[in-house]
């Protein structure tokens, strides 16, 4: 049921992707926005008491609830899975945003592309050049493709039903949300949401970049995960896109510009300047780490490790 669930699921998401700002995400946002306002005095351990009553009840009601549907029919409980794991995806939305971009570079229309790019991820890059583009865009195209495939993936197979999802899913909304904001009240509030995202990410992470390093070129990224990472401030997003630039001999990284200033970012991966090409290999790279995660899971079904 689990391999079924997933492949179901995705395909959906292909097809018929929800938007970022459609009603579920938005709910998660403002789940967010108002535990923040009610919960939030300025403490770590008010931020800690919020997320745990957040996620933690949302988790159980999950495992709960699927154990309920498969007691009255397993085709209920599998209906359950594919639905919660198509809410907590999301890829769709990310890959139609690169693939913009990708294109706008290709045809030479630099401005176009420095807008979109501005738009997704929320930054102003009008004095941006095209290799800086490119460069941003494979960043965001690997740490994204992790937390709205792999991530989710992961915990969906470790733990009940679609309990893990939904727990990978509301913890990285409130890692965002509360772990985002740099006032002292705000950062003091969202510490335990950060560091509990980090926990949560900690194996992901490195199994996905294991992939990446495996579907690509495997010597440097090692390397550039092990020297590179520790260089970078947020360290799951640090070791995808090191691993990542490694694997497709891409140098990632390097300062930017953003907002009207010139943004100082350590070097990651090794080889050529990021350009259009290699936003090509970054497609690649996510689909054929894709397929070996797939097949993995096929493996483990095959074997009966991979149970309902």
């Amino acid at each position: 049921m689990t391999l079924f669930s997933l492949i179901l699921a995705l395909l959906l998401e292909q097809f018929r992707s929800l938007p970022s700002t459609g009603f579920f995400a938005s709910t998660l946002r403002r789940v967010a926005e108002s535990g923040a306002r009610r919960f939030n005095d300025g403490t770590a351990a008010s931020g800690r008491f919020a997320w745990l009553l957040v996620v933690v009840p949302a988790t159980v009601a999950a495992a709960f609830g699927f154990w309920l549907l498969w007691e009255m029919h397993p085709a209920l409980a599998f209906l359950f899975n594919v639905a919660v794991l198509y809410l907590c995806m999301g890829f769709r939305q990310d890959s139609r945003a690169f693939t913009e971009i990708h294109l706008a570079l290709r045809m030479g229309e630099l401005d176009r592309a420095r807008q979109l790019l501005g738009a997704w991820r929320g930054a102003d890059h009008s004095e941006a050049q095209a290799g800086e583009v490119a460069r941003l865009a494979i960043e965001r195209a690997l740490v994204s493709s992790h937390r709205t495939i792999f991530g989710v993936v992961f915990w969906f197979v470790v733990l009940p039903g679609p309990s893990g999802a939904l727990m990978y899913r509301l913890a990285r909304q409130l890692a965002e949300v509360w772990g985002g904001r740099h006032d002292a009240e705000g950062a003091a509030f969202g510490r335990f949401a950060r560091r509990a995202f980090e926990a949560i990410e900690w194996l992901p992470t490195r199994i996905t970049a294991t992939v990446f390093s495996v579907v690509g070129n495997f010597e440097d990224a090692v390397y550039c995960w092990r020297s590179q990472a520790v260089l970078w401030p947020e360290r799951s997003s640090a070791i995808l896109i090191a691993s990542g630039g490694g694997a497709m001999g891409v140098r990632l990284g390097m300062p930017v510009h953003e907002s009207g200033s010139i943004v100082d970012r350590p070097e990651m991966g090794l080889g050529d300047e990021a350009g259009v090409d290699h936003m090509q290999s970054t497609v690649g790279l996510i689909w054929r780490a894709f397929l070996v995660c797939l097949f993995l899971l096929v493996l483990l079904a095959a074997a009966g490790w991979v149970g309902r």
